[in-house]
């Protein structure tokens, strides 16, 4: 999923308010395709979404990415919302 880069604020000093996006989102094939196909509604498929992730390079740091900062909205690193909060039950149980 491509993070965007904030827009820059005059009058601080030439700053953006947000971090830099991480840099492996500019290699990511999300950014090439309408970000409309990441946040699919009920009922629809996510399976295009799903199915460019599977030939991107940057998955495994986009699914890190979406578990480390609690993403729970759209498709990130080929998982689905569902499909991310049972890979973070499943590592707290390991932790456990």
């Amino acid at each position: 999923m491509l993070i965007k880069r904030a827009p820059r604020v005059a009058g601080v000093s030439g700053k953006s308010l947000l971090p830099a996006p991480p840099e492996w989102t500019e290699r990511a094939l999300c950014a090439q395709v309408d970000p409309e196909l990441w946040f699919v509604e009920k009922g629809e498929s996510n399976r295009p979404a799903k199915s460019i992730c599977q030939q991107c390079e940057v998955v495994p740091e986009c699914l890190e990415y979406a578990l480390e900062n609690d993403e729970r909205y759209g498709v990130w690193g080929g998982t689905t919302e569902r499909e991310r909060r049972k890979l973070r039950k499943e590592r707290s149980n390991t932790r456990e």
